[in-house]
């Protein structure tokens, strides 16, 4: 793979969430989490064709099976948090900015365990998407009215889910890295599917699941599957080329609403403020700042 390609599959992760975050905005309210992870999960098994012709000629290490099957489940237990902090009566003005800031996790984990060295200029990308994820959140109280965003803030159930799903999304992006240094993108995405199946079974038995769906919300939640399956296949070939985890991540969660919010003008006919626009800079800004690499210096043969 080319030098930059992890940069590419970063923006196509950004991209395919992105479109993602669009059709789930259909399907939000009409069934609940469980029930909504069992049709990602019959989305993503479309995608397999993608993969199957690559992992049939390669043998994977148990170690990488493990821990991408590890990294499905840590992505499901963020899924559920999140929607769990909702029906506890989490403010979504508090709640989404939350929860977006998962890559500030994957980060510390990534400086202190995998001791990734970042430049100068990546530092910079970094202090720079962290305010964009906040400013593209949808949710302006924590720059309109900080006093009451703080005033809201208080040990309740539903905040401590919120923070349960930063840290358990931070946690995935990072083992998604681990993963990848055992075995290829295909085989680190086959096993993502596996415990996602795993997850679907389990929550189906315990009676978790309702199926009084509408046909449209099936077809509905799975086509978002889809796109979540592909965006973590393209995560997966983005840390397995070679792409840092504090930069992958941060990348593809500051562009992904980007382009989630363009869909909306485009196809939902929603209109954005004035900080969001000032947030889509700022995130593209910080991209390009993170995918920057000092040139390697010449070796000058005698």
């Amino acid at each position: 793979m080319k030098t930059k390609s992890w940069i590419y599959f970063s923006i196509a992760a950004a991209l395919f969430w992105g479109v993602w975050g669009v059709v789930a905005k259909f399907i939000s309210e009409a069934v609940n989490p469980y029930t909504n992870h069992v049709l990602f999960t019959v989305g993503m098994l479309v995608t397999l064709p993608f993969i199957l012709g690559k992992i049939r000629n390669q043998t994977p290490n148990r170690a990488g099976i493990l821990w991408g099957i590890l990294a499905g489940v840590f992505a499901v237990i963020g899924n559920i948090s999140v929607f769990k902090a909702f029906t506890l009566g989490g403010l979504a003005a508090i709640v989404i900015p939350v929860t977006n800031l998962y890559p500030l996790v994957t980060i510390v984990f990534a400086l202190l365990v995998f001791k990734e060295k970042l430049n100068g200029l990546n530092f910079v990308g970094i202090l720079l998407a962290i305010p964009a994820v906040a400013m593209l959140s949808g949710q302006s109280l924590l720059f309109e009215n900080p006093a009451e965003f703080v005033r809201n803030i208080g040990l309740s159930p539903w905040l401590l889910y919120s923070f349960g799903a930063l840290f358990f999304w931070g946690i995935f992006s990072a083992t998604q890295k681990i993963t990848t240094n055992h075995i290829s993108a295909e085989w680190a995405y086959a096993a993502f599917i596996v415990s996602s199946v795993l997850l679907s079974v389990g929550f189906v038995a315990f009676g978790q699941v309702d199926f009084t769906f509408s046909k449209t919300t099936f077809w509905l939640g799975s086509l978002a599957g889809t796109l979540n399956g592909l965006g973590v296949l393209c995560s997966f070939a983005a840390y397995k080329a070679e792409g840092k985890a504090s930069q992958v991540t941060t990348i593809a969660g500051a562009l992904q609403p980007v382009f989630t919010i363009v869909l909306a003008i485009l196809f939902l006919s929603e209109k954005i403020a004035l900080l969001e626009v000032l947030g889509i800079a700022i995130a593209i800004l910080a991209a390009l700042a993170l995918s920057y690499e000092k040139p390697k210096p010449r070796v000058i043969s005698a």
